[in-house]
């Protein structure tokens, strides 16, 4: 099985690879480019979007292949209906992110794409029956079942994979940002779907085809980016992302600590939003990523701190039970806040002196 994880690794990442230059060409010709036209957008030149096109091509083909020569690696946990609901969902996707880059949707439109996707991988049976208590036993989502479907387990998935897209989709602000630090998840859970209390060969055979296809992906990503994820590779990486850490036996908590510096910071960058009547998903620069960044990080510099954050968190799952997991997200949270308020004091004492400075300068 260790061989059949290597080649299934190495296939998606070549697959993913390899079909970058087809997909920057189609970009272009399209129009589907990303121009530095905003006060976020912080690349020097126009970059072609529909990167997550290479990822799904990398993911799909790779899980295609294993299906028809060697389909007895998926099961018991992996089913067939889970395979094409997450094939479809991510299509999905990849059309609803092309007319977004092409077309630039407004919020509304741009929503109907990942609501149908995530609707299709619960159709397709991917559901959750309970969630582990930290303190032993568990909470039933079960009880109330319509067609043997969990109402309560349906309704914690589509809210749980939603909120997964969406933060790896404002995640997506900063080159290889996105696609590293899913890569990182992606790898954490394959990890954790082969330690013996949870035993499920089949869902980490999944997991490292997606982050091989990522990780193919990085090297053109990573800054000075060649290509960007775009609507549909930001949205598909949590999509997935959100996906494993339901059907490889509700590893929420540990996904959680993967994600969960990013998951704050959208949390909070919506509340701040809220409450000063803007929109939501009207992208600012606001993220702690560029909050970093503007304290005199380097992209790289900025982008590699983070990814040791969730690396390490995510690490810490691997080794920790219910409750010490409870404690990391304590931990976890704690360390957002200082990082937060260290960012926001920092930030506006140096625009307090730059303030100063242009006084000087004009007196």
């Amino acid at each position: 099985m260790n061989q059949e994880f290597f080649w299934a690794f190495l296939s998606a990442g070549i697959l993913s690879a390899a079909s970058v230059p087809l997909v920057r060409r189609l970009a272009w010709r399209v129009g589907a480019v990303d121009y530095p036209d905003a006060q976020r957008k912080i690349q020097d030149r126009p970059v072609p979007a529909l990167g997550g096109l290479a990822v799904f091509f990398g993911v799909s083909a790779t899980l295609l292949l294993w299906m028809v020569f060697s389909p007895g690696t998926f099961g018991p946990h992996i089913k067939f209906e889970y395979l094409w609901g997450l094939l479809l969902g991510g299509a999905i996707l990849m059309v609803g992110g092309y007319l977004d880059d092409r077309y630039k949707l407004p919020p509304r439109l741009s929503f109907v794409a990942p609501v149908l996707a995530v609707l299709v991988v619960i159709l397709s049976g991917v559901q959750l029956s309970y969630i582990n208590h930290p303190f032993g036993g568990a909470i039933l989502l079960d009880t109330v079942k319509v067609s043997g479907y969990p109402v309560a387990g349906g309704l914690f998935v589509f809210i749980w994979i939603l909120g997964m897209i969406y933060t790896t989709k404002f995640l997506d602000g900063m080159d290889g940002l996105a696609s590293g630090t899913v890569g990182i998840g992606a790898v954490v859970l394959f990890f954790l779907s082969q330690v013996p209390v949870v035993n499920q060969m089949d869902t980490a055979l999944l997991c490292i085809i997606f982050a091989g296809a990522l990780f193919g992906f990085l090297p053109w990503n990573f800054h000075p980016a060649e290509i960007f994820l775009g609507e549909g590779g930001s949205t598909y990486a949590g999509f997935i992302l959100g996906t494993l850490a339901v059907i490889s036996g509700g590893k929420i908590a540990t996904a959680l600590l993967i994600m969960g510096i990013p998951i704050l910071d959208v949390a909070w960058v919506i509340l701040r939003r809220l409450a000063t009547h803007f929109s939501p998903f009207v992208a600012d620069r606001k993220h702690l990523h560029f909050r970093i960044l503007d304290l005199g990080l380097s992209q790289r510099q900025t982008v590699l701190f983070l990814y040791f954050i969730s690396a390490a968190f995510g690490v810490s799952g691997l080794f920790l039970q219910s409750v010490g997991k409870l404690v990391a997200l304590f931990i976890l949270l704690s360390t957002m806040l200082v990082l937060g308020s260290f960012l926001v004091i920092a930030y506006n004492r140096k625009g307090q002196k730059e303030a100063g400075n242009r006084d000087t300068k004009n007196s």
